[in-house]
């Protein structure tokens, strides 16, 4: 009777501790804040971007486009995520327009150009500007390249045709590379 009892007293306080723990885990991750949502280094792309209300347009286009299974693999992957209001600052329509199922190859192909394969730091990116002496240019997913450079202390992502975007927020660490927030969409 007694080994029951010990028995079942354990397997209670475990139930009731899990949550703890695993939330103690989660705690204990340097964290960044990201659209109101702490970015978790332990968990994928995906699963931290769709906690964040910065980027909800981001994440109903990469669901449009079929790629939440990408962006959850391995990796490790380079996202320059656009924020909601870099979305705003298309021409009116744009979005709408990108979402259609008929246009499933712009959107993806705008899509993957905000990403690189690998996984780069700010710091990374820093040096290899510095290195190629003021810009470094990167090859995207998508095939075409990123210009990178620096204004002041501010990372800065020139596309192909002249937009620039500034990353607002860098190093968002993830399980499966590192994501860096921008102002601006950039398109191939």
């Amino acid at each position: 009777m007694k080994r029951t009892t010990v028995k079942a007293f354990a397997v209670a306080l475990a139930i009731i501790l899990a949550p703890s723990f695993a939330n103690n885990t989660f705690a204990q991750e340097k964290t960044v804040i990201v659209g109101g949502a702490a970015m978790y280094p332990s968990k994928n792309i995906v699963e931290n971007a769709v906690n964040s209300k910065d980027h909800t347009t981001l994440v109903a286009a990469v669901k449009a486009a079929g790629l939440v299974e990408t962006l959850q693999s391995a990796g490790p992957f380079t996202v320059f995520a656009p924020t909601n209001s870099a979305f705003d600052k298309l021409p009116k329509g744009t979005v709408t327009t990108l979402l259609k199922p008929e246009n499933l190859k712009t959107l993806q192909s705008v899509l993957t150009y905000h990403v690189i394969s690998g996984k780069m730091s700010s710091a990374d990116l820093m040096q290899k500007i510095k290195a190629d002496g003021g810009k470094t240019s990167v090859a995207t997913v998508q095939g075409e390249s990123l210009t990178f450079m620096m204004k002041g202390n501010s990372l800065w992502v020139m596309d192909t045709k002249g937009n620039k975007a500034k990353v607002t927020i860098k190093d968002v660490l993830q399980s499966n590379g590192v994501i860096h927030v921008i102002d601006t969409v950039l398109m191939p």
